[in-house]
C-alpha cells in the first residue's frame, strides 16, 4: 500500500516563485502532495498566472472583504474543508491570518522566512527589509527558515533551515537573490517532509 497523498494549498502574495518550486517537486515526485488551491490577497499575482498554467483552483480572499481576520478565517476555513486540505504552505504570502484559522491548522501550516530565525524576523520583517536588517548587523551568515505558523509572526517551531554566508561586497538585493534560490529547495523539501509526516 503507497501512502495517502496530501491535499495541498499554497498561499502567495507576488510573483510565486516558491510556490512554482513545490510545483516542480510535485511533477517530478519529489514531493508525494497534489496543490489543489492557490490563495492570494492580490489579483494581480504573478502566482494566479502559475496556477492557471497547472490547473490549480484559484481564490481571493482579501481582508477589505471581511469585517476582520477572524471572518476571513472563517471562510477560508469552509474552503480547506470542503477541499479536504492537509497542509497549507505560505509561499511568499504576505498577510496575517486569523487567529481562529490559525489554530484549526496548528502543525499543518507552514512558512518560509528569508533569515535564519530567531534573526530578522517577526513585525515588520519581509521582502527586502530582511536582508537590509542582516546586512545593517554586519552578521557573516543569512540563510532560509521553514517553520510551523503559530499565532505569533515567525515564532513557530522551526522544521528546517540553511545557511548562506553574506559576502563582504553583498547589497540587500544580491543577499536577496542568494537567500531565494535557496528558499525554491528548502521550501519542496519541507512539503515532501510533511507529505510523508
Amino acid at each position: 500500500m503507497g501512502s495517502i497523498v496530501k491535499n495541498i494549498a499554497v498561499f502567495a502574495s507576488g510573483s510565486g516563485t516558491d510556490f512554482q518550486s513545490i510545483i516542480d517537486g510535485v511533477k517530478s515526485g519529489a514531493i508525494d502532495g497534489v496543490i489543489k488551491l492557490l490563495i492570494s490577497g492580490n489579483e494581480s499575482a504573478y502566482a494566479i498566472e502559475r496556477a492557471k498554467n497547472n490547473g490549480i483552483k484559484r481564490y481571493i480572499f482579501k481582508k477589505s472583504d471581511y469585517a476582520d481576520a477572524e471572518a476571513m478565517g472563517e471562510g477560508l476555513i469552509a474552503l480547506m474543508e470542503e477541499n479536504a486540505i492537509d497542509l497549507i504552505v505560505l509561499a511568499g504570502y504576505m498577510s496575517i491570518l486569523g487567529k481562529n484559522f490559525v489554530k484549526r491548522y496548528y502543525r499543518r501550516i507552514i512558512n518560509v522566512h528569508p533569515s535564519l530565525i530567531p534573526k530578522h524576523c517577526g513585525m515588520g520583517y519581509y521582502g527586502i527589509k530582511v536582508h537590509e536588517s542582516v546586512i545593517a548587523s554586519g552578521d557573516k551568515v543569512s540563510g532560509a527558515t521553514v517553520h510551523f505558523v503559530d499565532e505569533g509572526v515567525d515564532t513557530g517551531p522551526i522544521i528546517l533551515r540553511r545557511e548562506v554566508a553574506v559576502l563582504p561586497d553583498d547589497t540587500p538585493e544580491t543577499l536577496q537573490k542568494r537567500v531565494l534560490e535557496l528558499e525554491h529547495k528548502l521550501l519542496p523539501e519541507a512539503v515532501a517532509l510533511l507529505c510523508k509526516n
